[in-house]
């Protein structure tokens, strides 16, 4: 009976460990998902849900994610409402079944490249502030020749973030965007 029993666990053992090329694919992809959306100021969760079900074929429910990424029900959830809020991927009911599943928007492109716009002009208007308290430190400063310094490297601070602001709300950006 022993024998048997370890002969069962060995083969449960050797089928968990042994990954196909599809699923470190997956995993692949999932990983660089929550390290780019970590990258942009999100939560790798986000970017790790968002794949999961964008990788997923058909709809999957909360149970399926967690499962997939090994978190908590409760973690999956909060990602998936804040991905659902975002337009990033949206509801879908199953007839018969009370969970909740959820598959990928039908608009993903346009719904990313509008939020990545979206994010990327919240930062300019952050640099701006940062580069306008800035000066207004340096204006109260004595003059001196790091004084002259730092309002060179800030005007030149300025100059770049003028060409992106210009960039990223031209009119033609804004209306391709939505």
């Amino acid at each position: 009976m022993n024998i048997v029993l370890f002969e069962v666990l060995q083969y449960y053992k050797s089928m968990k460990t042994s990954i196909t090329g599809i699923e470190k694919a997956k995993r692949h992809l999932i990983d660089a998902a929550g390290r780019i959306s970590q990258d942009f100021g999100l939560s790798r969760i986000l970017g790790q849900v968002m794949a999961a079900v964008y990788l997923h074929e058909g709809a999957s429910s909360l149970d399926d994610i967690g499962i997939e990424l090994n978190l908590s029900k409760a973690a999956v959830s909060i990602a998936t409402r804040q991905l659902d809020k975002l337009g990033v991927i949206k509801q879908v009911w199953i007839k018969g079944d009370r969970k909740t599943y959820y598959q990928i928007s039908d608009h993903l492109a346009a719904t990313l490249q509008k939020g990545f716009l979206e994010l990327l002009r919240n930062k300019i208007q952050t640099t701006d502030d940062i580069l306008k308290e800035a000066e207004s430190c340096i204006s109260d400063a004595e003059d001196s020749s790091e004084k002259e310094f730092l309002k060179q490297q800030i005007g030149r601070a300025r100059k770049i973030h003028q060409k992106v602001d210009g960039l990223v709300n031209n009119p033609l950006i804004k209306m391709i965007s939505g």
